[in-house]
């Protein structure tokens, strides 16, 4: 249950979020908001994994 709502969750992150890694974001000069959002991304991949 727990494993199928974040595969779910994944999948609709990677079509609505953008991927800062295709546009080679530099972390440091990253906005708190961009962290969070990587931050949330990691989590939520981590969880479906």
């Amino acid at each position: 249950m727990k494993k199928t709502f974040f595969k779910t969750l994944s999948k609709i992150n990677k079509k609505v979020l953008p991927s800062y890694s295709k546009r080679q974001l530099d972390l440091a000069k990253a906005t708190k908001f961009q962290k969070a959002l990587i931050g949330w991304k990691t989590w939520v991949t981590k969880n479906s994994l």
